[in-house]
C-alpha cells in the first residue's frame, strides 16, 4: 500500500471518469479510490477494483461533499498519510499531481492547485459564468481569511490527513453534503493556521457537448459561497 491516496467521485460522467482513472494510474506513487455517486449511465460498469484501485458505489446521488467524506474516511481507516482530490470529469492533468506531492513533502498541510498563478492554465471551453465566479470566490475568500488565495474553488488539492485530528474541524455536519465541503475544509485550514501552499496547475474544461459541470449557475454557486459567510459570521463551526 502507498502512503498517498488519489480520491475522485463522479455522477453520470460517462467516458470522462474512465479517462480520469486511466490518467491517474501511477500506482508506484499512490493508490486510487473512485466513488460512484449514484450514476445510472453505465460509466462504472467497466471499472474493476484491484490492489491499487478501490471503488465505492452509492445507490443514490448523495453529493460531492458526502463523497469527500467517504474518501477521507476510507483513507483514515487504511492508514494513508494524505489524499489528493481529483475532478471526476477529467479537468485535471495527471502530471500536475507531482507539484502537490512536492508541497506535502516540503511540510505543507494543504497544497492547493491554482489555475490563476503564473504558469497555471485555465483552459478548454470554460463557461463565462464560471470564469467570473472563479474570480469572485477567491476575492471573497481572501477578504474573509485575511490571506491572498488565487483559486479557492479548484478542487484539485492535497490534504494531509493529520489535519482532520483537529477537533475544530468537523466534516460530519450534514450541511456539508453538497459543494460546501471543499470550501469548508480549505477555509478551516487557512483560518486555523495550518501550512498552506498554492501551486500552478492546469484546469482544462471538456467540450460543451460532453457536459462540463453538474454545478448549477445559481444554487451550485451559492453552495460554495455560503460556507464563507456562515463561518465568517460565526453561524457555523
Amino acid at each position: 500500500m502507498n502512503k498517498y491516496l488519489v480520491g475522485t467521485c463522479a455522477f453520470n460522467e460517462g467516458e470522462k471518469i474512465l479517462r480520469v482513472l486511466e490518467g491517474f494510474c501511477d500506482y508506484s506513487l499512490y493508490d486510487v479510490i473512485a466513488v460512484n455517486d449514484g450514476s445510472h449511465d453505465g460509466s462504472f460498469h467497466s471499472v474493476k477494483s484491484h490492489q491499487h484501485l478501490t471503488t465505492i458505489h452509492n445507490e443514490t446521488n448523495r453529493g460531492a461533499g458526502y463523497c469527500v467524506r467517504q474518501i477521507i474516511k476510507y483513507a483514515k481507516e487504511n492508514g494513508y498519510t494524505a489524499v489528493f482530490f481529483v475532478s471526476g470529469n477529467n479537468k485535471d492533468v495527471p502530471g500536475d499531481l507531482q507539484k502537490l506531492k512536492e508541497g506535502l513533502e516540503e511540510g505543507f498541510d494543504v497544497v492547493q492547485g491554482s489555475r490563476y498563478l503564473p504558469s497555471g492554465v485555465a483552459g478548454g471551453d470554460m463557461p463565462l459564468y464560471r470564469r467570473i465566479a472563479t474570480r469572485i470566490h477567491p476575492f471573497l475568500f481572501s477578504l474573509l481569511c485575511r490571506r491572498r488565495i488565487t483559486d479557492s474553488t479548484n478542487g484539485f488539492r492535497a490534504l494531509r490527513l493529520s489535519l482532520l485530528e483537529d477537533k475544530r474541524i468537523n466534516i460530519d455536519q450534514p450541511w456539508l453534503d453538497r459543494y460546501e465541503m471543499e470550501p469548508y475544509l480549505f477555509y478551516k485550514a487557512v483560518t486555523l493556521g495550518y501550512r498552506i501552499k498554492e501551486v500552478p496547475v492546469s484546469k482544462i474544461y471538456p467540450p460543451r457537448c460532453e457536459g462540463q459541470t453538474k454545478m448549477a449557475p445559481v444554487s451550485g454557486w451559492w453552495s460554495i459561497l455560503r460556507p464563507l459567510f456562515l463561518l465568517g459570521l460565526g453561524f457555523r463551526k
